[in-house]
């Protein structure tokens, strides 16, 4: 299960309506315990591929973000990206592209009144779907 605290979430799609038309796409950080994955940070990125369609995490995000979570003690566990006219399900491009098997890759999806997210291992080529829970939280520092 990944547990995401809303005004996560809430940065997640502020991020994915800023980008249109374009998709766009960010970094999740966390812990991962025998009962889930704790999101602790998002860090949204540039898209490479300045493109509608696909998405790429600008390199230097990348490495940014995974100092960012080195420093705060949790690792970067996955990679979002929206979807601006299509459901919350992996495209064939997405899933040939997963680079780790161990990433949660989750998607939002811009394509009905309310943006809509999901959450989807990749490993061998098949998706599969983990169940997404949102945490209410206090204030910007994750109460669990």
């Amino acid at each position: 299960m990944l547990v995401l605290a809303e005004h996560l979430w809430d940065r997640m799609v502020a991020h994915c309506l800023a980008g249109l038309p374009m998709e766009a796409c960010g970094l999740i950080a966390g812990v991962e315990d025998g009962s889930g994955t704790r999101v602790t940070d998002v860090y949204p990125t540039a898209n490479a591929a300045n493109s509608a369609r696909v998405y790429t995490v600008e390199p230097l995000d990348l490495l940014k973000a995974d100092r960012a979570a080195e420093a705060a003690g949790v690792a970067v566990l996955g990679v979002w990206h929206s979807h601006t006219h299509t459901p919350a399900y992996p495209s064939p491009t997405d899933i040939a592209q997963a680079p780790d098997p161990a990433w949660h890759y989750v998607l939002v999806s811009l394509s009905d009144v309310e943006p809509v997210m999901r959450s989807y291992r990749i490993v061998d080529g098949r998706a599969s779907e983990e169940p997404v829970a949102l945490a209410a939280c206090r204030d910007t520092a994750v109460q669990w």
